[in-house]
C-alpha cells in the first residue's frame, strides 16, 4: 500500500484505483486528455473501448470518482473528440449537474489531412470545462498582433472617454480576452517539447487551463497523464500535481520530464501492484 497523499507524484496504476484511494474534496483541477475510442492500436496505448455505450459505461464510475474527490470549488476539463464528447457531456450533466456545465471549449488547431470525399476535415477538439459549484476563474489574455478592433474607454468617474468635439474617442485594442475557441497549433515534428508519445498535447494548452482555474500551491490531477505535459506545466507554474498512467512508457517519459524542470522532483515515480 502506497500513500497517495503525498503530492507531486506520477503513479503507475488505474486511475480508477486511484481515485478510490484519494480522499474527498481534495483536489482543485482535474484535467484529463481522455480515451477518445478511436478504436485504435497506438504504439503508446489501446483506445479502444468498445462501443459508445461500452466507452460511456468505462467512464462512469470515474466520472463519479472525479465529482467526489473534487472541492466544491474545483474545476474539471475532460479532453476528446466528435466521437465522444455529445455522450460524455450527458453523462457529466447526469453526474455534476446542468447548472455545473461551464464551456465546451473548441480547440482548433492546423494539421496535414487527407482529402475526404464524404465529409469536411476535422480541425479541432472539445474540451469539457465544468465545475464542482461555485468556481471562480482567473480570465486570461492574449495579445493582438496587428490590431484592427478599437474600443472605448471610461475615465474615474465611469463616463465614456470623448474627444475635444464630444465624439466617442476609440483606442486600439492590443489585446483580447481569452473565449472558448482556441487556435493553438499542435505539437510540429520538429519542436523541442515533443518527446515522441502519441497525441502529445502541447504545453501552451496546459498552461491556459492551469492558469485559468487554479492558483499557486494548489492541486492538479491529471489521471490519462500520457507523455506527463500536465504535470510539468503545473510544477513551472508552482501547482502541486499528482498524475497517473498505466503505461509503463508514460511513466517513464512524465518522470524524465520532471526531472528536467527546475528544482528537480525527487522520487516521481510510485507504483501500486493490486
Amino acid at each position: 500500500m502506497i500513500d497517495l497523499l503525498e503530492l507531486n507524484k506520477v503513479y503507475k496504476m488505474d486511475n480508477l484505483e486511484l481515485l478510490n484511494k484519494l480522499p474527498s474534496n481534495y483536489i482543485n483541477l482535474i484535467y484529463c486528455d481522455i480515451l477518445y475510442n478511436t478504436g485504435r492500436k497506438f504504439k503508446d496505448y489501446n483506445d479502444n473501448l468498445g462501443t459508445p455505450m461500452q466507452a460511456i459505461e468505462w467512464y462512469r464510475p470515474r466520472i463519479e470518482e472525479m465529482y467526489r474527490v473534487l472541492k466544491d470549488t474545483g474545476s474539471i476539463y475532460l479532453h476528446m473528440d466528435y466521437r465522444l464528447v455529445h455522450y460524455m457531456k450527458v453523462l457529466m450533466d447526469e453526474i455534476f449537474g446542468f447548472d455545473c456545465f461551464r464551456n465546451e471549449i473548441i480547440w482548433s488547431y492546423k494539421r496535414w489531412c487527407g482529402k475526404s470525399e464524404i465529409k469536411l476535415q476535422s480541425m479541432h477538439d472539445n474540451i469539457l470545462f465544468y465545475s464542482k459549484g461555485k468556481n471562480k476563474i482567473n480570465h486570461l489574455y492574449e495579445e493582438i498582433e496587428n490590431p484592427k478592433l478599437y474600443q472605448n474607454r471610461k475615465n474615474k468617474n465611469g463616463d465614456v472617454i470623448r474627444n475635444e468635439d464630444g465624439s466617442v474617442k476609440y483606442f486600439p485594442q492590443y489585446e483580447r480576452q481569452i473565449d472558448d475557441v482556441w487556435c493553438i497549433d499542435i505539437l510540429n515534428p520538429r519542436a523541442k517539447e515533443r518527446t515522441g508519445y502519441n497525441n502529445q498535447k502541447p504545453k501552451s494548452l496546459l498552461e491556459r487551463i492551469i492558469k485559468a482555474s487554479s492558483n499557486k500551491d494548489e492541486i492538479v490531477l491529471d489521471l490519462f497523464c500520457g507523455s506527463g505535459t500536465t504535470m510539468v506545466v503545473a510544477k513551472e507554474l508552482g501547482r502541486k500535481f499528482i498524475g497517473c498512467d498505466i503505461s509503463e512508457r508514460a511513466i517513464e517519459i512524465s518522470e524524465k520530464r520532471l526531472m528536467e524542470v527546475d528544482g528537480k522532483v525527487e522520487g516521481n515515480v510510485s507504483e501500486c501492484v493490486s
